[in-house]
């Protein structure tokens, strides 16, 4: 995998047109809008437009016609979702709806009182975890372990127009403060989750085959579950047709606690959400080394 630069795609200033027009002028009015925006990033973001490409080319099997297609398609998606969590937070919520796929596996979990682990990654929209956590298991904590400080700006600015989210925040650090975080809240029968898809440049990793290439994944998420035996939950929220949302909540019940068999069934139950909902993956580098 090249190396991830830390940096998710987005701004403040693309944040604060998206709030505009949707207050103003309404969600289809937005989605009109980024009709427009998508087309500027195919041929302005020309990386990330590269990598998309070889995902639906190289990875996917895609004609090579289809995959330049199906860019355009990955970053009107992309900005759907991001419309989509602002509308919903924002007092649109009545406009989707909401399927649970699996929510009883989370409640399995919570009896076991050891805490919980959820493993997701950089596909769908998990930011909208909080609209289906409040009503499903109000006494329910989820911290979402999470390495994108560069964009605390990004995320302090919708908090000011949605409110502030009841998932918390636990920041990975260089003084590793946060391993004390994480178990407090195991200790406490809390959840944690962690975008199992990428890793930063210090860590520790694991090589392992997915989508057809080797490609390097961090070892603390799988190590912390395998060595205390953690239970844990492969999940992700997809975006449907018709402004639906699907909640997909799956066990992972092995027989041996090893953190690379961990992985492995990560990955498969990873390629399979990838390949149903090809769009919605939102890695945008080179994540496996197609070009660098």
């Amino acid at each position: 995998m090249a190396k991830w630069k830390g940096k998710s795609r987005g701004s403040v200033l693309g944040m604060r047109i998206y709030i505009f027009i949707l207050k103003n002028f309404g969600l289809y009015a937005s989605y009109f809008v980024l009709l427009f925006v998508a087309l500027y990033f195919v041929f302005f973001a020309f990386n990330s437009t590269e990598s998309v490409y070889f995902l639906f080319k190289k990875h996917l099997g895609y004609s090579r016609t289809k995959a330049v297609l199906n860019v355009y398609k990955s970053y009107f998606t992309f900005g759907k979702i991001q419309l989509d969590r602002v509308a919903i937070a924002s007092g649109l919520k009545h406009k989707y709806t909401f399927e649970f796929d699996g929510i009883q596996h989370i409640q399995n979990l919570l009896k076991q009182n050891k805490g919980g682990i959820l493993l997701t990654a950089h596909i769908g929209n998990f930011n909208l975890a909080k609209h289906f956590f409040d009503k499903k298991h109000d006494h329910t904590i989820v911290n979402l372990v999470v390495t994108d400080l560069e964009h605390e700006e990004i995320k302090n600015y919708l908090e000011s127009v949605t409110g502030k989210s009841a998932i918390k925040l636990i920041v990975l650090k260089e003084d590793l403060s946060h391993i004390f975080e994480m178990n407090n809240a195991l200790q406490n029968n809390e959840l944690l989750v962690f975008a199992a898809d990428r890793y930063t440049e210090h860590a520790k990793t694991y090589t392992q085959d997915f989508m057809g290439k080797p490609v390097k994944f961090p070892q603390g998420p799988f190590k912390l579950a395998a060595r205390n035996k953690i239970p844990v939950l492969f999940v992700h929220i997809m975006r449907e047709q018709n402004f639906h949302y699907h909640f997909y909540a799956r066990p992972y019940n092995p027989e041996k606690n090893e953190a690379k068999n961990l992985l492995k069934a990560y990955l498969e139950n990873l390629e399979m959400m990838l390949k149903k909902y090809p769009h919605q993956w939102y890695n945008y580098y080179d994540y496996w080394n197609d070009f660098s």
